[in-house]
C-alpha cells in the first residue's frame, strides 16, 4: 500500500514511573512538561483527527510517547478501550503502539492482542551490548531477540527503532546491528542519530568530554550505509532522523540534527550509486557529464547546496556536471557526451 495511503492518530502517553533512565533521555521533561492524557481523552483525539483526514483507507491510532505496556496494566488497557471502539466501526483500520523490548511477554501480548492491536514498535536503539550497557537501557540484546520473537509469533506487525552513535557505539557496530535486525526481521524501521538534549546524562558526558556526539557529516554517511541493507531486505523505512518541532529545536545541546534530514540521508544514497557508476564508465579528466533523472528526483540528485554535483567534480576532476529533467528515466541515468 502507498504511503500516502496511511496515517496515524498519534496519541501521546507520557510514560509514568519508568523504572530506567537512558543516558539520552531527559526524564524530567517527559514527566513534567508533557500534560497527562487520560484515557477519556483519546476519543476527543481521534474524532478531531478523523474529521480533517482525507483519502486515506489506511489509519491508525498510534500510542507514542514512551513504552506503552509499561503502563500500570489497568490503565494501559483502558487506554485500548477508548480506541477499540472506532477499529470495530472500521473507522480505523489498526491500533499500533511503541514499547521496549523487556516490557512485551506472552500476558502482555494477549491483552494487546484481545484489543486487536497491529502493530508494536520497539524500542530496541543497539544490537550491542557494550552500547546497551553505556546508554543505561535496562536490556539485553537477549530481551529484544525475545521479544521479537513473541511478536511475530502472534502475526502482529513488528518495527524496530534503531540509534545511531550512542556512547560506546561506532560504525562497525551500528552496520553490524543493522544486519541483525534485518535477520529480526520486523516489517518496517525507524533510525534516529544521537541528539544531545538539556537535562540529560549524555549531556553531563558531553560537557565533561566523556561523549562526542556524530557529526552531521558521519550521521548521514552511517545511514546512507544502513539504509539500502533495510530496503534491499524489503524493510520499511518510516522515519529517518527525529521530526522536527520547536519543543525538540529548544533542547538541543549536540549532535547531528537537521530538520530535512531523510533527504540528506536519500541524497547521499545517491550520490554513492552515481559515484560507482561513473567509477565504471571511467570518465576523462575535464569532462562534462550529463546526469539524467526525474522531476521529483532533481533536488534529491542535486544534493543540498549543490554537495552532490560539487563532490562528483572534485572526485573525478569533471569540468561540469548538468542534471536534466527526464520523465522516461525509472531513477537516474549518467551520460557522457562524446565518450
Amino acid at each position: 500500500m502507498s504511503d500516502k495511503h496511511h496515517i496515524n492518530i498519534p496519541v501521546f502517553i507520557p510514560h509514568k514511573g519508568c523504572p530506567h533512565t537512558c543516558v539520552f533521555c531527559d526524564q524530567r521533561k517527559i514527566s513534567g512538561a508533557i500534560a497527562s492524557l487520560l484515557p477519556r481523552d483519546v476519543g476527543r483525539i481521534i474524532e478531531e483527527s478523523l474529521s480533517t483526514i482525507r483519502n486515506f483507507n489506511n489509519v491508525e491510532v498510534a500510542f507514542f510517547g514512551g513504552s506503552f505496556t509499561g503502563i500500570p496494566e489497568e490503565e494501559m488497557i483502558a487506554y485500548l478501550e477508548a480506541a477499540k471502539p472506532y477499529l470495530d466501526a472500521c473507522r480505523v483500520q489498526g491500533i499500533r503502539l511503541s514499547t521496549r523490548p523487556d516490557y512485551i511477554n506472552p500476558h502482555i501480548l494477549d491483552i494487546l492482542q484481545e484489543y486487536a492491536v497491529t502493530a508494536i514498535e520497539l524500542g530496541v536503539q543497539s544490537l550491542d551490548a557494550e552500547v546497551l550497557e553505556k546508554s543505561k537501557r535496562g536490556h539485553t540484546v537477549e530481551d529484544t531477540i525475545k521479544a521479537c520473537a513473541l511478536i511475530k509469533e502472534r502475526g502482529i506487525s513488528l518495527g524496530i527503532q534503531t540509534m545511531l552513535g550512542l556512547p560506546g557505539d561506532t560504525f562497525p557496530k551500528a552496520l553490524k546491528t543493522a544486519k541483525s535486525v534485518v535477520d529480526l526481521e520486523p516489517e518496517m524501521v525507524r533510525i534516529y542519530p544521537a541528539i544531545i538534549l538539556k537535562n540529560t546524562e549524555l549531556e553531563e558526558l558531553y560537557q565533561s568530554g566523556g561523549y562526542r556526539p556524530l557529526s552531521l557529516e558521519e550521521a548521514v554517511s552511517w545511514c546512507a550505509e544502513i539504509v539500502p541493507l533495510y530496503k534491499r531486505a524489503g524493510i520499511k523505512i518510516l522515519r529517518l532522523g527525529l521530526h522536527s518541532s520547536e519543543t525538540l529545536e529548544g533542547s538541543i545541546i549536540a549532535g547531528p540534527y537537521h530538520p530535512a534530514f531523510g533527504e540528506l540521508v536519500e541524497s547521499r544514497i545517491i550520490y554513492n550509486r552515481i559515484k560507482e557508476e561513473l567509477k565504471t564508465m571511467n570518465p576523462k579528466e575535464g569532462c562534462e557529464i550529463i546526469i539524467k533523472t526525474r522531476p521529483e528526483m532533481l533536488s534529491r540528485v542535486i544534493g543540498h547546496k549543490r554537495s552532490n554535483i560539487d563532490a562528483l567534480k572534485r572526485e573525478f576532476n569533471l569540468k561540469s556536471v548538468r542534471v536534466i529533467p527526464d520523465m522516461d528515466c525509472e531513477k537516474f541515468a549518467v551520460e557522457i557526451p562524446d565518450h
